[in-house]
């Protein structure tokens, strides 16, 4: 979402372009608690129109998600 520009309000309203309810707050709940499922992910991967990533990538990710979280 951040590398798109996308707030959750954005999103919640891409997602309900391809009929997924979703209001921004509970999109940011379930974002925040990591309890979203794996449709979910998948519907939001396809209106943010998310591209590959390779392990190299993903393991970048997950260190700058680990250093913010520190």
């Amino acid at each position: 979402m951040s590398v798109r520009g996308v707030k959750y309000q954005a999103l919640s309203q891409r997602l309900q372009e391809i009929g997924v309810e979703q209001s921004a707050d509970n999109l940011r709940n379930k974002v925040n608690k990591g309890i979203m499922g794996a449709d979910l992910l998948l519907q939001i991967l396809y209106v943010l129109k998310a591209r590959p990533i390779d392990a190299a990538l993903l393991k970048e990710i997950l260190t700058d998600l680990e250093r913010q979280n520190a």
